[in-house]
């Protein structure tokens, strides 16, 4: 039985799944994109700092990890950060660090305009999306930041994460707890690592227009599961109980 509100699901899972606080949520198998439980999965939403996903999977597909990033001015965007300073160099690995870790918005800009500069970089990102099949999905920028223009979905994000989980650095990359860069220490974000047993990071976001947005996946027995919420205000707990559900429930 499918259920057309949550597209693929099982209505019976989906009924007993855990409840959330989410505008929007999906649960998915990571291995063969199977949707095991949602709600409003193909809402198009603004998706804050969890845009930094498609920024990574799009930079390690175009840049060298040991290029040079030199800091501009303008790199220098508001928002989060991992301070970084006009002028400043550092190698690409490292802003990508500073990007998935700290969820620097002056890390993004400068990563963008290592690899093209910010108008190219986000033709790539939206080339990236359509490449991947995603058709309710649109970037503005590679941070995050509110723009008209710039949204996706709870299913589309989470598929653009299965796509990034690929990648065997963006994968070590969002599973690093804290690490030294461009003579730093960055802690990440994500507390899900230190919380749940498995787990692999990804990433979190929050703007006042998105409101508290995550991205995590977790994995057991050789199973990896991603899961999304949107607008949550108990994501941490929310995310908890989604990945308990999908490991003790689906085979």
């Amino acid at each position: 039985m499918v259920c057309s509100l949550l597209g693929c699901v099982d209505c019976a899972a989906a009924q007993s799944a855990p409840q959330t606080g989410a505008e929007a949520f999906i649960l998915m198998d990571a291995g063969s994109g199977r949707v095991l439980t949602g709600k409003n999965t193909e809402r198009e939403l603004a998706i804050a700092s969890t845009t930094k996903i498609m920024t990574a999977l799009v930079a390690l597909g175009t840049g060298n990890l040991s290029d040079k990033v030199t800091v501009k001015q303008n790199h220098l965007k508001e928002g989060s950060s991992m301070y970084l300073q006009e002028g400043e160099r550092l190698t690409l690995r490292e802003a990508l660090y500073g990007l998935l870790l700290s969820s620097g918005n002056d890390a993004a800009a400068a990563v963008a305009g290592e690899c093209g500069g910010m108008t190219a970089f986000v033709e790539k990102m939206n080339a990236k999306a359509a490449e991947l099949g995603l058709s309710d999905t649109h970037f503005e920028n590679p941070s995050g930041l509110p723009a008209e223009n710039h949204y996706t979905t709870a299913r589309e994000l989470a598929e653009i994460t299965a796509a990034a989980l690929r990648d065997p650095v963006f994968r070590d990359m969002v599973s690093t707890k804290t690490c030294t860069a461009a003579g730093r220490t960055l802690v990440n974000h994500n507390r899900l690592l230190s919380m749940y047993d498995g787990a692999i990071g990804v990433k979190t976001g929050f703007t006042r227009a998105a409101g508290r947005c995550l991205v995590s996946a977790a994995e057991r027995n050789g199973r990896t599961v991603i899961a999304v919420t949107l607008n949550d205000p108990d994501d941490w707990n929310d995310h908890i109980a989604l990945l308990d559900d999908a490991f003790s429930r689906y085979s």
